[in-house]
């Protein structure tokens, strides 16, 4: 489960950025994650509420953004939404797809103390 470790690194930056910017205790957490992502939002809410404990954002709350994927499809010259890597063009039915958005993850926004 590579959501655990994802985990770690999200409450590596919140330590980072509570040095730098001052701040105690992290309330809500905004994360974006794209569909792409390779990344299971039921097990990185359940790796986030345990990973958290004993922290500075023990407690908080995890706000998911889900983002669609999307692609350009070379055959039909158009921007198109993908649910999964090799799928066919929703608009044409080819396979010509370059991925363009929804493989990201990032913090989007922290509430804190």
């Amino acid at each position: 489960m590579h959501e655990m470790s994802l985990c770690t690194g999200i409450l590596q930056i919140l330590e980072e950025q509570a040095r730098t910017q001052g701040f105690r205790r992290v309330k809500t957490v905004w994360l974006e994650i794209g569909g792409l992502a390779g990344v299971e939002v039921e097990a990185m809410r359940f790796g986030f509420d345990v990973v958290m404990q004993g922290s500075l954002a023990e407690g908080a709350e995890l706000e998911v953004i889900e983002r669609p994927g999307e692609a350009w499809c070379l055959q039909c010259r158009k921007t198109v939404p993908v649910k999964q890597r090799f799928d066919a063009c929703p608009a044409c039915g080819g396979y010509q797809l370059q991925v363009t958005g929804g493989e990201e993850m990032s913090i989007r926004e922290l509430e804190v103390e």
